[in-house]
């Protein structure tokens, strides 16, 4: 592991909570930094073995179970990993002496002596963080690319990587409890209702998005998306440079279908030109990029159907940008648990895109109410017997999109599982035998 120059922790301790893929590295960061360190989780299954292991090689004490208050006793500042509301852990805090809340990001930008490009936005960002990282790469600049995917910074830090730009994605949650965290160039995609059983409203939502930009100075740069330009201009709180962005079909990729896309490429590309990447090797790079699984994923065609895997779209706003995708008969996909967002909205967009939708899953019901008047509805308690009924009424130029526009968590342990049963079942189709 890397050593950490300067120990600005020595003789602190910390408590990280959260054994999981921020958790561990948190804590190995925070001693490595010179703290004596306590993790915490409630779920013994997390701490496996190897974990285990690997805390008890550097050092690091752990606790599985219940959180108490004698665990932050003494605590100097809490570690907080993402997706823990801050309150959950507050009411374990004594009444005098509470120890501040950190967020991984904020713990590990302590330890950043690099140039930061942080992408946010309800969708698109883990797209637009791949393709910032490509087009860096082509102009041969060496880039570590993770943050909420991949390995998050603490990981990067304490592996002693040695990269020239961190390009990061950064989520609503890793925002809070940031409190010096800004980038060089931070990039906002898009806004639309999420998280709301987190944050609570959709301003604070919003909120936590626009911190993003709260700590850059003239220097920096915000790359803004252009249809919120009306919203953003008056906002004094963004005192970085501003670049605006829309998708302006500049670039071509075989692997990124839909206009939001073009938008994501945009907005890469402007994250990108500060470094010197030209259009020539950003053209290169979205050429030869194909998008992570779930991720309007082509999985081929069956009898001349097409099957599109977009488990990753979790709210209704990019189960809309799904379906503006295509030009041939959609039949969608779609259930889960809402989340926060009215499919009552959509109903004009489904009477004009989708052929019939196969809803399932918890909010199945409600689906089937917002939508009834505008397509032909199948509703069924899980995915594959949805995707049955779709077999039954597809034809050959149509498309089987799983857009959910919703979480996985009524059925699958995240949206990569739900991602990955239904490629297993289109993996098992026998179409010709169904005709």
């Amino acid at each position: 592991m890397k050593q950490i120059r300067g120990e600005p922790l020595h003789g602190k301790k910390a408590v990280v909570v959260g054994g999981g893929r921020s958790g561990i590295p948190a804590a190995r960061l925070a001693a490595a930094a010179g703290a004596e360190v306590l993790l915490l989780e409630r779920d013994p299954e997390v701490l496996d073995q190897t974990r285990r292991s690997l805390l008890e090689g550097e050092n690091i004490a752990y606790s599985t179970g219940e959180h108490g208050e004698r665990q932050f006793r003494d605590a100097d500042l809490v570690v907080l990993s993402p997706g823990i509301p801050p309150w959950v852990i507050a009411r374990y805090f004594p009444e005098e002496g509470a120890p501040r809340i950190y967020s991984e990001l904020e713990l590990a930008w302590w330890f950043v002596d690099r140039p930061v490009i942080a992408v946010t936005g309800t969708n698109g960002k883990t797209t637009t963080v791949g393709l910032i990282g490509r087009m860096l790469e082509k102009a041969g600049i060496s880039a570590f690319v993770g943050g909420n995917i991949g390995s998050p910074l603490s990981e990067y830090l304490v592996n002693g990587q040695n990269k020239q730009v961190l390009v990061l994605e950064v989520s609503s949650f890793q925002m809070l409890n940031t409190y010096t965290f800004h980038p060089d160039v931070g990039v906002l995609l898009n806004f639309s209702p999420n998280h709301l059983d987190y944050h609570g409203s959709l301003e604070e939502y919003f909120e936590a998005k626009m911190s993003l930009f709260h700590r850059q100075n003239p220097r920096d740069l915000a790359v803004l998306p252009e249809e919120m330009q009306s919203v953003l201009q008056a906002r004094e709180d963004i005192r970085a440079r501003r670049c605006y962005v829309a998708g302006r079909n500049r670039f071509d990729s075989p692997g990124l279908l839909g206009e939001h896309n073009q938008g994501n490429m945009e907005a890469a590309f402007a994250a990108c030109r500060p470094f010197g990447v030209s259009e020539d090797s950003a053209r290169e790079a979205v050429l030869e990029f194909r998008p992570e699984s779930h991720r309007l994923q082509s999985l081929g065609e069956k009898d001349g159907v097409l099957f599109v895997d977009d488990s990753k779209g979790t709210t209704l706003v990019a189960q809309e940008a799904a379906l503006n995708s295509f030009d041939r008969p959609v039949l969608l996909l779609a259930g889960g648990r809402l989340k926060g967002d009215d499919p009552a909205r959509q109903a004009d967009l489904i009477r004009s895109r989708v052929k019939a939708a196969g809803v399932f899953g918890e909010c199945r019901e409600e689906l089937e109410r917002a939508w009834r008047e505008s397509t032909q509805i199948f509703s069924e308690a899980d995915m594959g017997s949805a995707l049955n009924r779709l077999l039954d009424v597809a034809n050959p130029g149509d498309v089987i999109l799983l857009a959910p526009g919703t979480s996985s968590f009524d059925q699958y342990e995240d949206y990569r599982e739900r991602g990955r049963a239904f490629q297993e079942l289109v993996h098992n189709l026998d179409l010709g035998g169904r005709r």
